[in-house]
């Protein structure tokens, strides 16, 4: 094996440590075959090539890298020094590899496999157990990885290949993804108890132009869908606090310091009120993505459907 430069050809042992090793794969796969049986008719036998064949491939090996690996004695072989010392390495080298694909596989493995999904802050109390419990009813081996983010850095750990599915809200609409709609969420507006709106039941959005509001992040969903009904209704929110936590919201607004607009509490919380908007229609759709062009493991693949088999239900759980 040989690279070219201007001079002419160049072997791997003139390159010096830094040779791209990598191109030697093959060869040292064939050379630990042939040192682990000591005879070179009996390797190209296991690794199904012809013998004359491997033994080129040896000698190659041994001219790349400028040492001689075998010492031939009539059909058998024994290691030199330097063949024994190569030996060693690759064969840490291929036990890693062996590792790896039994990793790779049992990643994938139906029953028993790994599926890495992310979802939603506000889903992990409720809808996300709930989902989780109903698919490993049937499916009690699968494993998952659970990752709690906000919606543009969970959509971005899907394009890299880091989660195989996400619940998210917006739904994005991209060429490299795919979107399932599963359930609409009612998004309250969220006042102090004290508030001169609080005696209400239901109220316009318009009607809190002139409020401070405390919101979500930048790059949270829930702020995207925020700003868009205020604009929707003819104002832009004056923001007076961000957070990260629904729950830490809530209690912003409870302490007066502004209103929000926040999905519905699982457990009344003392000192706010949540009032239904009429206008406009204060939902947020909740939806499943996952990678359009990367197929899914035989796991995440039946997490999927199953997810998809529950719309419209998401959010509401015997």
């Amino acid at each position: 094996m040989t690279h070219e430069s201007s001079s002419g050809p160049t072997r791997l042992a003139e390159l010096g440590p830094d040779a791209d090793v990598t191109l030697l794969a093959p060869q040292l796969a064939e050379f630990a075959a042939v040192a682990r049986l000591e005879h070179v008719t009996q390797a190209a036998q296991l690794l199904g090539m012809p013998q004359p064949t491997l033994s080129r491939a040896i000698a190659r090996l041994e001219a790349d890298l400028g040492v001689g690996l075998l010492a031939r004695q009539g059909r058998t072989v024994r290691l030199t020094r330097s063949g024994r010392i190569l030996l060693d390495a690759v064969e840490r080298a291929l036990a890693e590899v062996e590792r790896g694909v039994e990793a790779a596989r049992a990643e994938a493995d139906p029953a028993a496999g790994r599926v890495a999904f992310g979802f939603l802050h506000t889903m992990g109390t409720d809808a996300v157990p709930a989902l989780l419990r109903g698919f490993r009813a049937g499916h009690p081996r699968v494993r998952f990885q659970l990752v709690q983010d906000y919606v543009a850095a969970m959509l971005e750990r899907l394009r890299a290949g880091e989660l195989d599915l996400c619940l998210v809200s917006p739904l994005p609409d991209e060429p490299g993804l795919t979107a399932r709609p599963l359930d609409e969420q009612r998004l309250f507006l969220t006042v102090p108890a004290d508030h001169r709106l609080a005696a209400r039941r239901r109220i316009r959005l318009a009607e809190v132009a002139q409020e401070s509001w405390v919101t979500v992040e930048e790059g949270y969903g829930l702020r995207h869908i925020m700003e868009g009904f205020c604009a929707e209704a003819g104002f832009t929110p004056r923001i007076a606090f961000e957070g990260e936590e629904v729950e830490t919201l809530r209690g912003l607004v409870a302490a007066g310091l502004g209103v929000a607009l926040l999905p519905p509490a699982l457990v009344p919380r003392p000192g706010v009120v949540e009032l239904e908007v009429t206008a406009p229609r204060t939902r947020r759709a909740i939806g499943l993505a996952w990678h359009a062009n990367r197929p899914l493991t035989p796991p995440a693949a039946a997490f999927r459907d199953f997810v998809l088999s529950r719309r419209g239900s998401i959010l509401a759980h015997d």
